[in-house]
């Protein structure tokens, strides 16, 4: 019974016919278009839309209605949170509703306590006051005691059950305390929108507006098929926003556009000449003085430092002529408390080309490459899950924008490929004199790897080696491969040599490079590797 009363709760108030709702949410970088709707009565003359976050931006309202509604003018107020007595904050709703499960939990463990005081006076057997003990036989006892020892056993179950929720519930309660000291003096103020009207009939009103703070990330999941050769790409979306209203179960949209940028470029400034005149004498500081009552100079910088921050998100525009937009399929429901949500957008299968890639200079080991074409649509930059079947290998970036402009490609890494093997033979380097009078300094540098294929199959493999580019038309620079390397550039990198071919299975390859640097022997050399 004392724990049904527990798990009751608070009972949800029934919503009011009156009040608007959230119906559809159009998110862009730090910025969302909110519509409401609100039904209004035949015969009405004025609607009220209250209790709008104090980051709306009064230009960006628009009302319309269902037709035969006629709408007058808009009036827009700002008051404190505190003074409109229907206006509390989700925060607040969620703190009290904690707070009162607390005080229940609180209200039956303390019924508990006395129930427990009870059995140990009756277990005493402490006769109350002004009566007589009344003689029991053994099978009364024993009954009695049966009794005292399960009614005891629930007790103690129940206050440690209690016990358990009440660390719960705080437990859930202290951030939201710690999210309201946090935030105490940003969501204080509430808009509310009166519009006057004429309905003949009930219609339904809608208000939309753009709400400063709201933001969205991209981000993927890369599951590998190594032995088709196929990936699944997976777009999803990181949703957060603190704009001081809760969108619930709301139709999401979310656009790579951004309405809060400038409308128009920068024009250049003009170009002015003129000559600087001769400095002033220097004049002694002013001395500085708060008169009585006046403001600190730093009281607007503490104002706007309480404003809420932006969500922490690097968000990729689409440069287009039009932005692109997401449709989160069925409604979804995203709190103000700031809590990042994840939503899944949809996904694509993909062929892509293996490679193996190893630097044997840098560290003497292979990694598995997934290269991958970019598929249909607008895919901003952000960060990706990667997975090998259901092994998840790391982290990574997907960015379509850094990819090769020939090749429209980019390039996904799914860790050590620990079935190749790589070896590093010492650098040999040799010095000599060159010239007729031998004023040149000659130098030698020679390098060799070995790569070795364990796989059951044959891999695609790339070598790197980073050759030496001359800077300076007195450094001669001379340079022999073996075998001859598919590209000197790699990356549109000079000096970044790529070696590529088909390793079989079991097999080994060897690769090697020569340097011969030719340079002014009085002349100190200066490398950057």
């Amino acid at each position: 019974m004392l724990l049904a009363c527990v798990a009751s709760g608070v009972q949800a108030q029934a919503p009011d016919p009156a009040a608007s709702r959230i119906d559809k949410v159009t998110l862009y970088q730090g910025s969302a278009t909110v519509e409401r709707t609100l039904r209004v009565p035949a015969g009405a003359r004025e609607a009220q839309f209250a209790c709008l976050p104090a980051a709306l931006d009064a230009q960006s309202l628009q009302v319309s209605g269902d037709a035969g509604l006629r709408i007058g003018e808009l009036r827009v107020q700002t008051t404190e949170r505190a003074l409109a007595s229907t206006c509390a904050s989700p925060l607040e709703a969620k703190i009290r509703s904690l707070q009162d499960e607390l005080a229940n939990v609180a209200a039956a463990a303390s019924a508990l306590k006395l129930v427990d005081r009870y059995l140990q006076t009756v277990a005493g057997g402490t006769a109350a006051e002004g009566s007589k003990a009344v003689p029991a036989g053994a099978t009364q006892i024993q009954a009695t005691a049966d009794a005292l020892r399960r009614s005891a056993e629930d007790g103690q179950k129940r206050a440690h059950q209690l016990q358990r929720d009440k660390e719960a519930l705080e437990l859930r309660l202290k951030p939201l305390l710690a999210e309201r000291e946090r935030t105490a003096g940003q969501r204080s103020r509430v808009v509310s929108v009166q519009v006057q009207l004429a309905s003949e009939r009930e219609a339904t009103l809608r208000l939309v507006y753009q709400v400063r703070g709201p933001n969205w990330q991209s981000s993927y999941r890369a599951t590998l098929d190594v032995d088709t050769s196929k990936l699944r790409l997976e777009r999803q979306a990181i949703v957060a926003q603190a704009s001081g209203e809760d969108w619930s179960g709301v139709q999401l949209r979310l656009s790579t556009g951004a309405p809060a940028r400038s409308t128009q470029g920068r024009l250049p400034p003009p170009w002015t000449l003129d000559l600087v005149p001769p400095a002033p004498p220097p004049s002694p500081a002013p001395v500085m003085s708060l008169s009585k009552g006046a403001a600190a100079p730093s009281a607007a910088r503490e104002a706007n430092l309480a404003e809420a921050p932006l969500p922490d998100f690097e968000v990729q525009t689409d440069e287009g002529a039009y932005a692109t937009e997401f449709a989160v399929p069925g409604r979804t429901s995203v709190p103000s408390s700031g809590e990042r949500v994840t939503l899944a957008l949809g996904a694509v299968d993909a062929q892509v080309r293996l490679l193996t890639r190893t630097a044997p200079a840098m560290e003497q080991a292979a990694y598995l490459v997934a290269e991958l074409a970019r598929p249909s649509g607008v895919w901003p930059a952000g960060p990706v899950a990667l997975l090998q079947g259901t092994r998840f290998v790391g982290n990574g970036r997907l960015d379509f924008a850094a990819a090769s402009a020939d090749t429209a490609t980019t390039e996904l890494a799914f860790g050590r490929d620990d079935q190749v093997t790589v070896r590093t033979d010492p650098v040999q380097e040799k010095r000599d004199t060159a010239g007729l009078t031998g004023s040149r300094t000659e130098r030698t540098v020679q390098s060799r790897y070995r790569v070795d294929n364990r796989h059951a199959g044959a891999i695609e493999l790339q070598v790197l080696h980073a050759a030496p580019v001359s800077r300076d038309e007195k450094i001669e620079v001379s340079s022999r491969y073996t075998p001859q390397p598919a590209s000197l550039a790699f990356a549109n990198k000079p000096g970044t040599v790529l070696w590529q071919q088909s390793l079989a299975a079991g097999a080994s390859a060897t690769f090697a490079a020569e340097h011969v640097l030719s340079y002014p022997k009085d002349a100190p050399l200066r490398e950057h590797r």
